[in-house]
């Protein structure tokens, strides 16, 4: 679905990416861990388009996205989440979903002033998708509430909410538990599970919280000082010396395998 090559965002003369090299098979959940600092989010936006590379190249299904705008990423199927949820607080739940597909005939004066019959039907059925999209969450019970009210987690739940609103094929999540207790990580982490085995979404996730990526993820790819450091499965990784050397420090290897330091 993904593969980047030699990988590069320079900020001055602070390498944030130095030569990133990897893939994202299709249908996969990828996990991509790493110290602060290492490169995660800023690959992030590098791939999604937030960013421009200094050099190297980025692919979507074999076709080459190096550089293009978040907007055309988005019409592709690319979607990125962020560390901190970006919803329009003074709005619904519902209509917060609602907002996000692109080219709605309401949009243009002359289909609100003269097809109000158009524009009427559908945004009834963009509600019908709304209400849907947040029954399949489990959050149905929230979609008249302001969005400005919701916990972090279940603003976490409506930023996955919106991937199903447009025919996503890839969506990189950052930090989704983030500020999320016990019971809803467990509720965001069955509806990527769902999505990802019923709707055929492949997934990329910065993450934490290692029990939460040993659930989902694999491969799982570690990052430090904008480089891949390894790939494997989560025992693979965990039981890596160079990936805990990294970012745990030597002697702490027993943690890592056992969950209690975060990655």
């Amino acid at each position: 679905m993904i593969r980047v090559e030699d990988l590069h965002k320079h900020f001055g003369g602070f390498r944030a990416v130095d030569g990133a090299t990897l893939s994202i098979e299709k249908g996969s959940i990828t996990g991509l861990i790493g110290p602060n600092g290492a490169g995660k989010s800023t690959l992030f936006n590098v791939i999604a388009g937030v960013l421009k590379p200094t050099s190297g190249r980025v692919f979507m299904e074999d076709e080459e996205v190096t550089g293009l705008e978040p907007h055309t990423l988005f019409h592709r199927g690319l979607l990125r989440t962020f560390q901190i949820a970006h919803e329009f607080g003074s709005m619904t739940v519902r209509e917060n979903l609602m907002m996000v597909p692109a080219r709605q005939s309401g949009e243009t004066l002359w289909n609100a002033w003269f097809r109000r019959g158009a524009v009427a039907r559908e945004e009834r059925a963009l509600a019908r998708k709304a209400d849907e999209v947040l029954e399949f969450l489990t959050i149905d019970h929230l979609a008249d509430e302001r969005a400005a009210n919701l916990s972090g987690g279940q603003k976490k739940l409506l930023e996955l909410g919106r991937t199903m609103m447009v025919d996503a094929k890839i969506v990189f999540l950052d930090e989704v538990g983030a500020g999320v207790n016990r019971t809803l990580l467990g509720t965001i982490g069955d509806a990527i599970q769902r999505l990802n085995r019923e709707r055929g979404y492949t997934f990329c996730v910065i993450e934490h919280d290692m029990d939460f990526i040993a659930r989902l993820c694999d491969p799982v790819i570690c990052m430090a000082e904008g480089k891949v450091l390894a790939e494997g499965t989560v025992d693979e990784i965990r039981d890596n010396e160079h990936v805990i050397e990294a970012y745990l420090g030597t002697g702490l290897k027993n943690k890592a395998k056992t969950g209690e330091a975060g990655a």
